[in-house]
């Protein structure tokens, strides 16, 4: 399956992996590594996690306070969102449509 990054996700992911690499020298890069964990689960079984609406699915990063909001359509995972537990979760959702 191929794997679509939204480009806001994508801006999201590098955000947060600057945010902790600067609170902590080698954080940013642990966190890409927990970010990959889960993006590999999500690759190997992508009905794995439970469908929130209208076919968004939602994958947890271990160690971190993030999930991955992402569509499985044919042939390809659509990764919308790595969202921060703590933003509004209503933040990310125009990108459903795209």
């Amino acid at each position: 399956m191929r794997l679509i990054h939204h480009p806001d996700a994508q801006a999201e992911l590098i955000d947060a992996a600057r945010f902790y690499e600067g609170i902590e020298l080698g954080l940013g890069a642990r966190f890409l590594d927990a970010v990959d964990a889960a993006v590999c689960i999500i690759e190997k079984d992508p009905q794995r996690s439970r469908v929130l609406e209208a076919g968004v699915r939602r994958c947890l990063v271990s160690r971190f306070p993030y999930s991955i909001y992402y569509r499985v359509g044919p042939g390809e995972i659509r990764i919308l969102a790595f969202k921060h537990h703590g933003r509004h979760p209503d933040y990310w959702r125009y990108r459903r449509v795209e």
